[in-house]
């Protein structure tokens, strides 16, 4: 059996190791999962209720427009139903963008190092990637705006970038949209926005009235809390979404997953506390850096990139061996750095107590 050319050597994506299998490995009773950017705090209790009510159906297929979540949706975000598209994750929004633009002709521009979603379902149609490296952590959005020639049918700017935090701020991005082309599609990935503090951070909504080539990726599986449940979205002009919309597998969004993140959206209140905590908590990796002179880029996400000075594998192992399940900076393309999702206040004080021994 052959599968297509382009499939030959691409490795399929890999998650952090799960809590069951390091607690069987290592022996340990009790392990802590801060490597895939979860939020530790769960998800809305309103949520529960509403898993439960959907349960009842559960032999019914879904509702295929998903409507009381894309009603919900539309009504917070103030942008009509049809400027919607829900997935299976906003990771399947990009698939869906790439299956039903992109050809072997063409080529993506997207940051490096960044979520790789982007170059892995662009390789699998056969499209060029064109890579641009981060500078200072961040997209270096000139240097992308000059990788765009007459083959470019989209770009990618993953805002705040995973796995560095960084972010694109409003001016850079709005001078950017304004130079891109009008026929290559511009993709504000946004899946970490609720955590955002900067007051500068783009407002992108606005700007989907001037520019009919603009998609917006949000997803509810950070900070709300519904990482298993898979659901995101993507928001663009009407007619990008009619384009597009036949890219997308029936009922791809199950019917708890919707019931789920509608209740999820009516409790703002959750993912304000959720914001302030996230942003006390990262002071403490803040302050742990600057203490130990050790090179970190400031997150607007529920993360932290430190450069530890020391080899990721061994810094992965050793976390590992202490009950941590933390990410491995050498896959990420910092091959001295770690990258830590922030936990509650308990588990990031102890993480940082076992750095700061170890490393003393």
């Amino acid at each position: 059996m052959k599968v297509k050319p382009s499939m030959v050597d691409l490795v399929p994506y890999q998650p952090g190791k799960p809590i069951e299998e390091v607690k069987r490995e290592l022996g340990l009773d009790e392990v802590i999962k801060l490597a895939s950017n979860e939020n530790p705090y769960g998800c809305s209790p309103d949520v529960e209720k509403a898993i439960l009510d959907s349960f009842k159906n559960v032999a019914v297929y879904p509702d295929g427009y998903a409507r009381v979540l894309r009603e919900k949706t539309a009504a917070m975000l103030q942008v009509e139903e049809d400027q919607l598209i829900f997935g299976n994750g906003s990771d399947e929004v990009i698939l869906i963008l790439c299956r039903s633009v992109l050809t072997p002709e063409d080529n993506i521009v997207t940051a490096a190092p960044t979520f790789p979603q982007y170059r892995h379902n662009a390789v699998i149609e056969g499209t060029e990637v064109k890579e641009v490296p981060l500078k200072n952590g961040v997209h270096d959005l000139e240097a992308m705006l000059s990788a765009i020639d007459e083959n470019t049918k989209m770009v990618f700017v993953c805002n705040p970038n995973n796995p560095t935090g960084t972010y694109v701020n409003d001016e850079e991005f709005k001078r950017f949209i304004r130079n891109v082309p009008e026929d290559v599609i511009v993709v504000s990935d946004e899946a970490y926005i609720e955590y955002v503090t900067a007051s500068d951070y783009p407002d992108t909504l606005p700007l989907l009235q001037d520019y009919p080539n603009l998609v917006i990726l949000r997803t509810f599986s950070k900070a709300y809390g519904l990482a298993s449940l898979r659901v995101g979205y993507g928001v663009a002009h009407s007619d990008l979404i009619k384009a597009v919309d036949p890219g997308r597998e029936p009922f791809n969004t199950n019917s708890m997953a919707q019931a789920a993140a509608a209740a999820a959206l009516d409790d703002q209140q959750f993912i304000r506390d959720c914001q302030e905590k996230n942003a006390r908590e990262m002071k403490k990796y803040e302050t742990f850096c600057k203490e130990n002179d050790f090179k970190y880029f400031p997150s607007q996400a529920n993360f932290i990139l430190m450069d530890l000075e020391k080899p990721g594998g061994e810094i992965f192992e050793y976390l590992l061996h202490k009950g941590f399940i933390t990410r491995n900076g050498e896959a990420l393309g910092y091959s001295s750095s770690v990258r830590i999702t922030l936990g509650k206040p308990a588990q990031n004080d102890k993480i940082i107590a076992e750095l700061t021994d170890w490393l003393a």
